[in-house]
């Protein structure tokens, strides 16, 4: 990390800890509230215990980092010798967390460039990554904001989803948009656009639609150089056997990351969640 310009983002981009501590990127927990307890994000509550209360239909919501958490991280980042920050967060359609960053901003002791990525997931740790790279080559706070612009311009998210009723109680997708998967045996297909959550495709069964979901990253990748991101939850040997069709099927693939997403975007997904995130370097 440059001494000058400090990344940080949110839990839920999903980023590797060493990855995090090599790169100097700090992130800000979000909470999931289980029954009457709130448990931040990677600490204190496990996807497995999340996925159990998940299938035993307890209630699971999720609630953003509040302003004063984002102004002591940004004093602690000063303190530890930055002038700048970039701050960069899940799409602000899916979630406050963006701005209660931009509320303690305004009160930071260094200048903060908060960015709504529009990402989730290593879609948005791909952007910290960039970022990050941009910022220890030397960049400037402006310089590093637009290496992560640059990177979440290109990069596309897709996911397969047992059922959308986690998301529509979690009110990431509308009603009307339920319908779209509600039908016997449908399985729907689901793409980050806008920064929201959107109908894809409906397949007719589950085996069939993780085949799609693969096809429609290969075409996605094409040969270009790119770095893909599969995950999961509750579903590992499923996306670790996408990873590997994946590996032999993109040309251009650099770095492959396989990992179980957090609480937070499992609470409103559901288990059996299979997402795949692509991102051209």
């Amino acid at each position: 990390m440059s001494r000058h310009v400090a990344i940080v983002t949110d839990s839920t981009a999903y980023l590797p800890p060493r990855t995090m501590e090599r790169h100097g990127i700090t992130a800000v927990p979000l909470t999931v509230v289980l029954g009457d307890q709130a448990l931040e994000e990677g600490t204190e509550i496990s996807t497995r215990s999340l996925a159990q209360a998940l299938q035993k239909r307890r209630s699971v919501t999720t609630s953003r980092p509040s302003p004063q958490v984002f102004a002591e991280t940004y004093r602690k980042v000063a303190e530890a010798g930055a002038t700048g920050i970039v701050s960069l967060h899940l799409s602000a359609e899916l979630s406050g967390t963006h701005d209660a960053a931009v509320v303690a901003a305004r009160e930071a002791p260094v200048p903060v460039r908060v960015v709504d990525t529009g990402m989730v997931a290593m879609a948005l740790g791909f952007c910290a990554l960039a970022a990050a790279e941009a910022a220890e080559a030397g960049g400037t706070v402006d310089e590093a904001v637009t290496a992560a612009e640059k990177r979440a311009a290109g990069t596309s998210a897709y996911f397969y989803v047992d059922t959308l009723d986690f998301l529509r109680r979690g009110g990431r997708i509308g009603a009307a948009q339920a319908l779209f998967g509600s039908a016997l045996a449908v399985k729907p297909l689901l793409q980050l656009q806008g920064g929201r959550i959107e109908p894809l495709e409906k397949v007719r069964t589950a085996s069939k639609a993780i085949a799609r979901l693969e096809e429609i990253v290969a075409d996605r990748a094409g040969s270009a150089q790119v770095d893909i991101a599969v995950h999961h939850l509750a579903a590992h040997e499923r996306a670790a056997a996408l990873a590997e069709r994946l590996r032999v099927r993109v040309p251009g693939l650099v770095d492959l990351h396989v990992s179980e997403v957090g609480a937070v975007i499992g609470a409103h997904t559901g288990p059996g969640l299979l997402g795949v995130v692509v991102s051209p370097r």
